[in-house]
């Protein structure tokens, strides 16, 4: 297993929000481990947030004593959580920020993963890209609903409202998945910058693609630059 990852502030935004940790090695009792963490709540709050999130979250996975890996990235989540939350109340130039974050670990041929917010994980073969994770977002709660559909939500001046955030709430409800892997997939973690500005068609070609990892991380975000990198963008992908 091998990994890969590029983390850039775009063309339009002065400071890069995005935190990212990866290791394709043990992180406490976790074989590896992967994170991306989009912040909020103003150009310095949402730049500590992220930064305080991944921290935080590495630090109480080297701690936990907990055996079972959702449990062990709950309880990592949730202190990330408390932290974020309480720095938030007690600091005014803290207010408001918060953070997504999408984490995963591959273990025995599955990948469990966790999200908060808007920040992405996919799994791609040689013919299809599928989103794991869920967007927490208003315009995803429309598309749900069949409010709006998914050509519209591309742009949809709601697209950046999103609905949780750890550190935004005094308790946090991440959502959790365990997917089944054959072995050959592509898995791509990503902030919204990317997703945002290149399309599923797009990602799965360039993950697909003959190029080195690395040269595919770095496609993946050039094009979300030259189409306007109006955000930050940070990609992961792991193989």
């Amino acid at each position: 297993m091998i990994s890969c990852a590029k983390t850039d502030v775009g063309i339009k935004r002065k400071v890069n929000q995005d935190a990212i940790f990866y290791s394709d090695t043990a992180v406490g009792k976790l074989p590896n481990l992967y994170l991306v963490a989009d912040g909020m709540g103003g150009e310095l709050a949402g730049d500590y947030a992220s930064a305080k999130c991944v921290e935080t979250i590495i630090n109480c996975i080297k701690k936990s004593k907990e055996t079972e890996p959702v449990r062990i990235l709950e309880e990592a989540i949730q202190t990330a959580n408390n932290l974020i939350y309480a720095e938030s109340k007690s600091d005014p130039g803290k207010a408001g920020m918060g953070t997504t974050l999408v984490m995963a670990t591959i273990i025995d041929g599955h990948l469990f993963v966790a999200n908060v917010g808007d920040s992405r994980l996919y799994v791609a073969n040689s013919s299809k890209v599928l989103q794991v994770t869920k967007d927490h977002s208003v315009v995803a709660e429309l598309v749900r609903t069949g409010e709006l559909d998914e050509d519209d939500a591309r742009t949809d001046k709601r697209k950046n409202m999103i609905t949780r955030a750890v550190g935004a709430e005094s308790a946090i409800a991440a959502d959790y998945f365990d997917v089944a892997l054959k072995g050959r997939e592509h898995i791509l973690l990503c902030s919204d910058g990317l997703t945002n500005m290149v399309s599923d068609k797009e990602i799965l070609s360039i993950l697909k693609s003959a190029d080195s990892i690395e040269d595919r991380a770095t496609r993946l975000v050039e094009l979300a630059n030259s189409y306007g990198g109006k955000d930050n963008i940070s990609v992961i992908i792991v193989e």
